[in-house]
């Protein structure tokens, strides 16, 4: 593995970052309402570690094995943050409104950065900017298969699950990443453009279509 970093290292990076970022919201919350989120840090840090420290990558990151480091963070942070929501709905089913705001208010906030960021002139450029956030393995994973590519369509599809194993270990249903993930993609968007919209189809696909 070479030991130099590319742009693909920081913008993966950055999603892992952006998706612990959520892991601490989340934490805001259960400290808000009371719930024990104190006695579930102890658990999930001894089992999965801390988040990953607010420092460049480079000062972070072992050049002997860039790959295998990513890697582990992203299987790190998606197990801890399948653990916290999967406790807090085990506490109540009724938490599950106040998660969904948590995602979708998220989605406005990210949106609106990423208005002034970059252009959507294209359902693929929305496209293209709901993937500098969500996480989906590595990029080696290739995990979407894209259907349809016009001026007025994007459509992807997963053609696997890399998520559940973290679920099934937590003891919860990846349904609820699915659920969760879909509100900040749909705030996004309608945040991010006024042109195009996020929609959900029947077969499991995903697109991004025009008004």
């Amino acid at each position: 593995m070479s030991k130099f970093l590319g742009k693909i290292h920081y913008w993966l990076f950055n999603k892992i970052k952006w998706f612990e970022s959520i892991e601490k919201d989340i934490i805001d919350y259960c400290r808000g309402n009371n719930l024990p989120v104190d006695i579930w840090n102890s658990k999930v840090w001894d089992k999965y570690g801390k988040p990953t420290e607010d420092r460049p990558l480079e000062e972070l990151i072992d050049t002997s094995d860039i790959h295998g480091w990513l890697q582990d963070k992203i299987e790190k942070a998606e197990s801890r943050q399948a653990e916290y929501i999967t406790e807090i709905l085990k506490s109540s089913n009724s938490y599950e409104k106040d998660l969904i705001d948590i995602f979708y208010n998220r989605g406005k906030e990210d949106g609106k950065f990423s208005r002034t960021q970059r252009s959507a002139a294209s359902p693929e450029e929305v496209f293209s900017a709901i993937n500098d956030y969500i996480l989906d393995g590595m990029p080696c994973d290739r995990v979407n298969e894209f259907l349809e590519n016009t001026e007025d369509v994007f459509t992807w599809r997963a053609t696997r699950c890399l998520h559940a194993i973290y679920w099934n270990n937590a003891g919860g249903e990846v349904g609820k990443f699915y659920l969760l993930r879909g509100k900040w993609i749909e705030a996004f968007v309608e945040t991010f453009t006024k042109e195009f919209k996020y929609t959900k189809n029947d077969d499991g696909s995903e697109s991004i279509r025009g008004k």
